[in-house]
C-alpha cells in the first residue's frame, strides 16, 4: 500500500521560512518524479514544483519561483519543499505527489498525500 505523508506544516508570519517534508512508502520512491501542489481556501489545487526521480529536472511554479526550493533524498524516500520569503498568499494545504513522469498536470500523478496546512499571517 503506497502512502504519501506530509509534515512540517504550520502557522507562520510574512517573510519566514518553512520546510516540508513528505515520506513515501510503498514504492519504489527512486523510480518515482515527485511533486508538490496545493490548495487555498476557495481556489483550485495548483502545482508549486515537481522533481524528476533523479532530481536533475526541476521546475516551479512562477508564484513561488526563486522563493521555494523542491529537493529529494532517495536513500529516505523524501521529497521536501524548502519556502522562503512566505507570503500570504502561499497560504493553502500543500500535497505532495508521486508520478511516473515529470510535469505540472494533477493528472499524470498516481498518489497523493493528505496535505499539510501552511498559513502566513501578513
Amino acid at each position: 500500500q503506497v502512502q504519501l505523508v506530509e509534515s512540517g506544516g504550520g502557522l507562520v508570519q510574512a517573510g519566514d521560512s518553512l520546510r516540508l517534508s513528505c515520506a513515501a512508502s510503498g514504492l519504489t520512491f527512486s523510480g518515482y518524479a515527485m511533486a508538490w501542489f496545493r490548495q487555498a481556501p476557495g481556489k483550485e489545487r495548483e502545482f508549486v514544483a515537481h522533481i524528476s526521480w533523479i532530481g536533475g529536472n526541476i521546475y516551479y511554479a512562477d508564484s513561488v519561483k526563486g522563493r521555494f526550493t523542491i529537493s529529494r533524498d532517495n536513500g529516505k524516500n523524501t521529497v521536501f519543499l524548502q519556502m522562503s520569503s512566505l507570503k500570504p498568499e502561499d497560504t493553502a494545504v500543500y500535497y505532495c505527489a508521486a508520478g511516473t513522469r515529470s510535469t505540472t498536470r494533477q493528472s499524470a500523478y498516481n498518489y497523493w498525500g493528505q496535505g499539510t496546512q501552511v498559513t502566513v499571517s501578513s
